[in-house]
């Protein structure tokens, strides 16, 4: 069966913001008197949704700051969301690219949804997804598959000929339990022993790498 829809991640893969979600955090937490990271940190922070990134960054004993820290980065990283965050180089060449072989594509990211959707307005602009969520209070996050197989469905497509494209062991593991074909790319937040890991067909380096392992793929 060949590949009809991809579906994306957001940050890691498509756009590389974790400047921004660095300096938000460590904003709200100096705001309430708690030791910031370095960026390098956000690394493993980052992954699966704002509230486990939250829960990471502050530090243990201190529980009962989860919620206004939280409340903090909010507000701070809706007014700095395109500081530091821009598309990853060869990105919209490539999206613009599977769309013109009639691939269908959509954007599946744990971020909070107002925020997917303002960053790929803003740093995509064009691309035709043919839908674009983030984290929505009635579905559960990555890597449980729902979100993702509900994608499918909307794209009209079986899930063995959609790929699910990330830079995580949860996308991989999304991937693998929508019975999805998992690419990896390596330019994102994690490493690629941890991809492989995790089930990914294939992992990509470059844009035109990724645009191949696509065209190449046999679900």
């Amino acid at each position: 069966m060949l590949l009809r829809a991809v579906i994306f991640d957001l940050d890691g893969t498509l756009v590389d913001s974790l400047g921004d979600i660095a300096d938000a955090t460590n904003h709200a937490l100096a705001q309430h008197g708690l030791p910031t990271h370095p960026e390098s940190a956000y690394l493993r922070f980052v992954g699966e949704g704002v509230r486990e990134l939250i829960r990471r960054a502050v530090p243990a004993g201190q529980e009962a700051l989860l919620e206004p820290v939280l409340a903090t980065y909010k507000a701070y990283y809706d007014d700095h969301l395109f500081d530091r965050t821009a598309h990853y180089p060869g990105i919209p060449e490539m999206l613009m690219a599977l769309a013109g072989q009639g691939t269908r594509m959509a954007v599946l990211s744990n971020k909070s949804d107002s925020f997917v959707k303002r960053l790929v307005a803003r740093l995509l602009p064009g691309v035709p997804f043919a839908a674009v969520y983030g984290e929505r209070p009635d579905l559960p996050r990555k890597p449980d598959p729902t979100a993702a197989l509900a994608l499918a469905r909307e794209l009209d497509v079986p899930p063995a000929a959609c790929a699910f494209v990330g830079d995580t062991s949860v996308d991989m593991d999304t991937a693998r339990a929508a019975g999805m074909y998992g690419v990896g790319v390596s330019w994102g937040f994690r490493q690629v022993d941890e991809l492989k890991a995790h089930g990914a067909r294939a992992v990509a380096d470059t844009a035109a790498a990724l645009l191949a392992a696509l065209r190449d793929a046999r679900p």
